[in-house]
């Protein structure tokens, strides 16, 4: 059978590990939102949470980190500290639901515990999850809403969408997914725990065999 508890286990983890890398590469891309100006097509602007960048034929990309924290529109400024949180909290869900996996020789004889570890380990993933779908949403929330503010004249550039978006809603739900498969794997395990258990009971009635005595004349 290719579907064991061990391999989604595995897959659990594998699942979770990439969201994690995905949410720590898009909290340091500067390309969570783009502009460029009609007026002037050669350049292009892009916006980080820590660095602006300007990228022109003639130079290539320059990038400036932001001199103040607090000069930082609100959005940026939670989306910083949720996507920290983010990364710290996948990193914890992998040391938690590691020792639980089978196969790590941790733990052998405490199935409880490693049991209780998967499922911690699936809802820090979940949380951790949320932590990255959260700012992501906020930002593109707000780039949408500046985006068709009237108050804005139409000759004046507006910042889109960058690609750091897009890998960011797929790292938070490769989190969620990879919890999510921690779930199944701890009940995949109880089913099999419980089967072996009902298979080997002392009191299961056992199939006798009855022969018909035959005589040979």
């Amino acid at each position: 059978m290719v579907l064991t508890t061990k391999t989604m286990q595995r897959t659990a983890v594998f699942v979770t590990f990439g969201g994690l890398v995905t949410s720590l590469i898009t909290t340091f891309l500067p390309l969570w939102k783009t502009m460029n100006s009609d007026l002037n097509e050669v350049e292009n602007w892009y916006s980080g949470l820590w660095h602006m960048c300007l990228y022109t034929e003639e130079v290539g990309v320059q990038c400036k980190a932001y001199d103040s924290l607090l000069g930082l529109p609100v959005d940026l400024q939670i989306a910083r500290v949720l996507m920290l949180v983010s990364v710290c909290i996948g990193g914890l869900a992998l040391l938690v639901a590691l020792p639980g996996v089978d196969g790590v020789h941790v733990c052998l004889d405490q199935p409880g515990k490693r049991r209780r570890l998967l499922i911690l380990g699936g809802v820090l993933s979940w949380v951790s999850g949320l932590t990255t779908l959260a700012p992501v949403s906020v930002v593109a929330y707000t780039t949408v809403v500046e985006f068709w503010d009237a108050g804005f004249p139409d000759v004046m550039p507006r910042w889109e969408y960058g690609e750091a978006m897009f890998s960011g809603w797929f790292g938070g739900l490769a989190l969620i997914t990879g919890g999510t498969l921690f779930f199944v794997a701890v009940c995949m395990a109880d089913y099999d725990m419980r089967t072996h258990t009902v298979t080997n009971s002392p009191h299961m009635p056992h199939r006798t065999q009855h022969y018909r005595k035959t005589e040979v004349l």
